[in-house]
């Protein structure tokens, strides 16, 4: 099975495509995707593979995660997505133990961000978050843009603290990356209640990345971003 999901993909590979992807992904030399492979195939594709192959062990998974393709180890995700959404307890907490020992594997952000909430951050619900505070703190890029966004379920849920506490965290993060991610989990809290954003805002806006800031305030009234703009 695990060989025929590979012939599949490949099957489905586009060089113009993939050339584009790895120009997308930042895959250059020194670039955040150093090293990533790409195949040329849109995610509809891959979800129809996916699809097919919704029974493959974690075994398999993993060996798809180890792979260089990008278009491998995405597939591999949302597969273990689906299998987390159909398992029992004792499942669900098997499968979030499989994807922390993957985590240099989930190593891209369009990987981080279709998994990290719907794993990590669904499994973490109602349960001690301290995970999220260690992967914040790693040197690993990716490690911290899962823990901020596997904080989305819990803002969809009104629960802030979480968001904000790992978003104070992150502030002085060096990374584009992370100045997005924090940004958009900021905005995704204003929206169901701005004024917990902006008792943030107040506190940090000073000391926030530009790109940080500009994501944060995106949802706000033209004049009050042009207010806080002109504070920095």
């Amino acid at each position: 099975m695990l060989d025929q999901i590979k012939r599949d993909l490949s099957q489905l590979s586009d060089p113009n495509r993939a050339k584009k992807l790895s120009g997308f992904f930042k895959t250059g030399k020194g670039q955040y995707g150093e090293g990533d492979v790409f195949l040329g195939i849109p995610v509809p594709e891959q979800r129809r593979v996916a699809k097919k192959y919704i029974d493959l062990s974690l075994n398999n998974l993993q060996e798809l995660l180890n792979s260089k393709i990008h278009e491998h180890r995405f597939t591999a995700l949302v597969i273990l997505i689906s299998k987390y959404r159909k398992a029992e307890k004792s499942g669900k907490e098997e499968i979030f133990s499989f994807y922390l020992k993957n985590t240099e594997n989930i190593n891209n952000w369009d990987l981080v961000d279709l998994s990290a909430p719907r794993i990590v951050g669904d499994y973490l619900v109602n349960k001690d978050r301290s995970i999220l505070y260690e992967l914040a703190k790693s040197n690993s890029l990716w490690k911290r843009r899962i823990s901020i966004l596997s904080t989305f379920v819990f803002i969809d849920n009104n629960d802030f603290e979480d968001a904000l506490n790992i978003s104070e965290l992150l502030l002085h993060d060096k990374h584009d990356l992370i100045h997005k991610a924090v940004g958009w989990a900021l905005r995704e809290i204003g929206k169901r209640d701005q004024n917990a954003e902006e008792r943030f805002l107040a506190k940090y806006c000073l000391q926030m990345p530009r790109t940080m800031l500009r994501y944060a305030i995106e949802k706000f009234d033209e004049k009050k971003r042009k207010l806080y703009l002109t504070k920095k």
